[in-house]
């Protein structure tokens, strides 16, 4: 199989995570997903299959003759979908040969992927791009890294004269609601280090991440009939509202990139009686990102001496930059870089405006860079993937095990 099969059939389960079900997996179609990976892996004849009872699976493909002592690296992917769209009854389609310009996903919804709006699609004229019906997303994340990893596997099986140590492989559930590491095993999987391949377009190599938390405002109010409020009501809506103007208007994901950090106002519920705000905080720079979870210490203060005890405040860290944990050890990220180069692809070393597992599970031990798996838009129906770069990525793959292997 190819890594557009194994692709092609991989995002018809459907795997799509939910934060709401206090489960691991937190969906059934990810254990499924597992469950056929699982299969497929003991097909090939891998080592050391494990399937927990949270989703989590594990494999080893053994050194080759003679070099068992070189170092254990894993590449790591993650089972599940974005809850943000729809990852049920994906079906996929192959633009060959791209000659840009728009491309019609769904005619019947007028659904156009134009590079009006999405000018990196003038990138791969040529290439042929694997896009959606323009009724849900596609899945290339990360189901193009879960295809690129079994893959590069899959060829090293078949080419035995690559000489590599004992290489690990794990897919993991719930990476999209950030759970992914939680339950992650890290004296199981037993690498030296690993790589995420869960980046978006050809060349990406990351190892900076932000730093992130979520931030829960609740504001209680009174409510009184409107005709007779005067001096008696108090309305969190109003409040809560006058909160959000107090924060930078220009420090938000639409007005920032790069390495600048934001606060994002994800959502609000509320009535007069009361009225939640939920934020998450995202920042690079570690001090900075204090200063940022400092600033709404301040303002709820500050809403509480106009309103007295009118808002309370519940912060949470997701997870760190995990640079600190990277830069100790940065022959890993030369290790893919050169790599990337010997597949004919020019790295591109830059921040995640975001997180993924590797960040959490650097803390945890293992350091891991994440790798580009190909695709673009993630998280909704204009997602699409070229063909070539899943080809590169699984490439990269090969590359660092062959580096690996050569260097010890």
């Amino acid at each position: 199989m190819t890594v557009v099969d194994r692709f092609l059939r991989y995002v018809k389960f459907d795997t799509q995570s939910d934060e709401l079900t206090n489960m691991t997996p937190s969906t059934p179609g990810q254990m499924i997903f597992a469950q056929s990976l699982e299969e497929e892996l003991k097909a090939m004849g891998l080592t050391d299959i494990t399937l927990d009872e949270n989703g989590y699976l594990m494999a080893t493909l053994p050194a080759t003759p003679g070099c068992e002592h070189v170092p254990t690296v894993g590449f790591i992917a993650h089972l599940d979908t974005s809850p943000d769209a729809s990852g049920h009854n994906v079906n996929p389609r192959i633009v060959d040969n791209y000659p840009g310009g728009d491309i019609t996903l769904n005619a019947e919804k007028g659904i156009v992927l134009s590079p009006a709006d999405f000018p990196e699609m003038e990138h791969y004229v040529g290439d042929d791009l694997i896009v959606t019906d323009g009724t849900t997303l596609l899945g290339a994340d990360d189901k193009a890294g879960i295809a690129e990893i079994i893959t590069a596997i899959d060829y090293l099986q078949h080419n035995p004269n690559i000489k590599h140590g004992r290489i690990r492989i794990a897919f993991n559930p719930d990476e999209e609601i950030g759970q992914g590491a939680h339950k992650f095993d890290v004296g199981q999987f037993g690498a030296d280090w690993a790589y995420t391949i869960d980046g978006g377009e050809i060349g990406e190599l990351e190892y900076e991440n932000f730093n992130a938390a979520v931030a829960k405002v609740t504001f209680a109010g009174r409510n009184v009939h409107p005709g007779s409020a005067k001096h008696k009501m108090i309305n969190s809506m109003r409040i809560a509202l006058q909160f959000a103007i107090m924060l930078p208007r220009w420090e938000t994901p639409e007005h920032t990139e790069g390495y600048e950090g934001f606060y994002h106002l994800t959502s609000i519920e509320g009535t007069v009686e009361q009225t939640v705000l939920t934020y998450i905080i995202r920042d690079h720079d570690r001090d900075r990102f204090e200063r940022r979870k400092k600033e709404f210490e301040h303002l709820t203060r500050k809403i509480n001496h106009e309103f007295p005890e009118c808002a309370s405040l519940d912060i949470r860290d997701q997870y760190y930059n995990m640079r600190e944990k990277i830069e100790p050890v940065m022959h890993i990220v030369e290790i893919a870089e050169q790599a990337m180069k010997l597949a004919g692809v020019t790295p591109k070393v830059v921040p995640i405006r975001g997180g993924t597992d590797g960040a959490q599970l650097s803390f945890k031990g293992l350091p891991c860079p994440n790798i580009f798996a190909g695709g673009l838009n993630f998280h909704g129906k204009f997602e699409f993937v070229p063909v070539r770069s899943m080809e590169k990525a699984s490439q990269v793959i090969v590359e660092i095990a062959r580096l690996v292997g050569a260097k010890h």
